[in-house]
């Protein structure tokens, strides 16, 4: 008998190679993503239990595509409130690896962002 998988294991939010995608996509089109949106196009309504979800997948992607050498995508994916990652990017090991140690809104932040953003823009335009 096959080994039992939890709903967020089949969810979408945990599809690493759709998820990827979808970022991908995106950075092509020189866009940012917010939770709620990026969520709908999975499929899904907002809640923050899946934008929690959603956000341990988009780590994933990132540590996979930093032994490839590829910028991070995760940095794509934005509030809606204020267009910056959420508190999970700032607080995780990617923002700090990046050499971010300040506030997590405001212009530095910002400038910081759309550093990195434009990276993945510049990164994916042509492959």
């Amino acid at each position: 008998m096959p080994a039992a998988t939890s709903p967020a294991e089949t969810s979408p939010i945990a599809d690493v190679a759709l998820v990827r995608s979808l970022l991908v996509e995106a950075a092509r089109a020189g866009e940012s993503v917010s939770y709620s949106r990026f969520l709908n196009q999975l499929g899904l309504p907002f809640s923050r239990p899946k934008m929690r979800a959603l956000c341990r997948t988009l780590d994933r992607i990132d540590q996979e595509g930093e032994l490839r050498g590829e910028p991070g995508l995760a940095v794509l994916v934005v509030r809606d409130s204020d267009g910056l990652p959420g508190q999970g990017w700032w607080a995780g090991w990617r923002a700090e690896e990046l050499g971010w140690g300040g506030d997590w809104t405001g212009p530095a932040a910002r400038a910081f962002v759309e550093e990195h953003q434009r990276a993945a823009f510049d990164w994916w335009r042509d492959r």
